[in-house]
């Protein structure tokens, strides 16, 4: 199994009065400075904070081992815990950062990545709240295809249909079960990574079987439509200097398309004020599995 270079410590933060956040810690966020900042890492959809520990681990051999990161789990993954939910609203996320960056560097600006799912969140929220960034990272956070106003009262009666349907995720009869889940959805992810990321997924219940660390009810739909107008207002008062960073084997065009042209999100990135583009090679979506050390450099010369 994989060996950690740089273990980590999990904080438990009460945030907004009713979740408790567990989040990941590298050092102490009491040593940043405005120099070397409180490094926050926002992981993706179905995903936990202790995924970036092979990025942390490459940062760590490079040269950066003593820079403060944080990695928390969203509400409704990993250990996080909370009130029970039957659905999960986008700006949350927003609410739920801007009260764990309170909390962990309340007087200096953060350098802020996101992946995925949070690669969205830090972007809206470099938009909301612009003086609490000092840089900003999004990894494959492409967003959504764009919802038409016409179709917003069939899409809010299919969400209401959705809040009827119980919602499930798969169990797996053992660690071994789930890592080989996570090397199916990414081939590339070797088997000594596969099975760390697998205690970290996941964990036996009751019943004798691994039970993802996620609630079921991500599988429903949000109630509330993606307004790339919104979003975009959003994207162009970011005033950090902003990193874009994807994987040269995602696979955009299979996921969307004519629903979500390249070129429509090529125009959205385009809105973005200071924005630097990298691709890594032999890398997909989770690039930070894929390519950690050609991130890690990435992200050291760019912070």
């Amino acid at each position: 199994m994989y060996q950690a270079l740089r273990p980590s410590q999990v904080l438990r933060l009460l945030v907004r009065q009713h979740w408790h956040y567990a989040v990941r810690v590298w050092g102490d966020p009491e040593q940043a400075t405005p120099e070397r900042p409180l490094l926050v890492l926002g992981h993706g959809f179905m995903d936990v904070g202790a995924s970036f520990q092979f990025l942390v681990d490459a940062l760590h051999a490079q040269g950066d081992g003593d820079r403060p990161i944080v990695a928390p789990d969203w509400r409704g993954f990993g250990l996080t815990t909370g009130p029970a939910a039957d659905h999960y609203l986008f700006a949350d996320y927003l609410g739920d950062l801007d009260a764990l960056l309170d909390a962990l560097s309340p007087n200096l600006p953060v350098d802020l990545l996101g992946h995925s799912m949070g690669g969205n969140i830090v972007m809206s929220y470099a938009g909301a709240r612009p003086t609490r960034i000092r840089r900003l990272i999004n990894l494959e956070g492409f967003g959504l295809p764009e919802a038409k106003p016409e179709a917003a009262p069939t899409h809010l009666a299919k969400w209401l249909d959705d809040l009827k349907a119980p919602k499930t995720l798969k169990p797996y009869a053992n660690a071994a079960a789930v890592a080989a889940r996570l090397q199916h959805t990414n081939p590339r992810l070797p088997d000594d990574r596969a099975a760390w990321l697998a205690e970290h997924w996941a964990a036996p219940a009751d019943d004798g079987l691994w039970h993802l660390r996620a609630d079921p009810a991500h599988r429903r739909i949000s109630a509330l439509p993606y307004r790339v107008d919104e979003v975009l207002a959003g994207w162009r008062r970011i005033s950090a200097p902003t990193l874009w960073v994807e994987g040269n084997e995602t696979p955009f065009e299979q996921w969307w398309g004519q629903r979500y042209p390249r070129a429509a999100f090529e125009a959205r990135l385009a809105q973005v004020p200071h924005l630097q583009r990298e691709t890594l090679q032999g890398a997909g979506h989770m690039l930070h599995h894929d390519q950690p050390e050609a991130l890690a450099q990435l992200l050291r010369q760019f912070l």
